[in-house]
């Protein structure tokens, strides 16, 4: 009976209609970073969560920079999912608990052997990482050669290239993202990841009611472990299609 909630929760959040018969259907618009596959899941796992609501999600996709601007000022409705500080740099921006969703950031090489033991221990290499992850921004800070790129995709294209030794990204969308460009047998995660962060959906101040009512919703199926097994539903999928998405030569 529960694998069937949850695959019809996997329906919900691939684009089958769901609908409250007792609320007016309305609409929320969220800041997700381009390109980074994490943020997909971040961004189905909300759909299920606000369709109990009886609330349709779009998404503005945008670098990760960008959509801080936005999301701050109110011009989207909020952020898919940041790390806990930004409710401290970004005062506008409402923490919803608990957490939605984890990344695990990771070390990225197309040959290097590091013994990975934290972050201080990628500190001598040449460094990459995506401008506006607080994540790695906060990792990587006071390193000396530390090289942004302005997306996922570019950062992994650039490693390849031989700009830096290393690049850091969350283990699960880099993973997704070197499949889609068949790359697989050239970059790979290192192992263990650097750190695990638990990661929070946002809303902008001006809903500060709804999210309460969001909250609830949230804390609901992660108590009865609904929020879990639908996450992993949706990273089984991200990666059994990634490969799929690669240019017909690299496959």
């Amino acid at each position: 009976m529960f694998a069937r909630v949850l695959t019809n929760l996997l329906l919900v959040v691939l684009g089958a209609p769901w609908s409250s018969p007792s609320q007016a259907q309305s609409t929320i618009v969220l800041c997700r970073l381009l390109n980074v596959p994490d943020q997909e899941v971040g961004g189905d796992i909300l759909r299920a969560v606000y369709a109990q609501l009886g609330i349709t999600v779009e998404f503005h996709d945008v670098e990760a920079a960008r959509a801080l601007s936005l999301s701050s000022t109110g011009q989207c409705d909020g952020e898919v999912q940041r790390i806990a500080k930004v409710a401290v740099d970004y005062p506008s921006l409402i923490r919803i608990e608990p957490p939605i969703n984890f990344i695990e950031p990771a070390v990225f090489t197309s040959g290097l052997v590091i013994d990975v033991q934290g972050w201080e221990s990628i500190r001598n290499h040449t460094v990459g990482i995506v401008q506006g992850v607080g994540s790695s921004e906060a990792g990587t800070r006071g390193m000396p050669q530390v090289h942004q790129a302005t997306s996922l995709r570019n950062l992994i294209l650039m490693l390849d290239r031989g700009r830096f030794e290393v690049m850091v990204t969350d283990q699960f969308s880099g993973e997704v993202e070197i499949r889609k460009l068949g790359l697989q047998d050239k970059i790979r995660p290192l192992k263990p990841p650097l750190e695990r962060i638990y990661i929070y959906h946002y809303l902008h101040e001006k809903h500060r009611e709804l999210a309460g009512a969001v909250a609830a919703v949230i804390r609901q199926m992660d108590d009865s472990s609904e929020l879990a097994q639908l996450r992993q539903l949706i990273v089984d999928r991200a990666l059994l299609v990634a490969a799929s998405e690669a240019p017909a030569g690299a496959r």
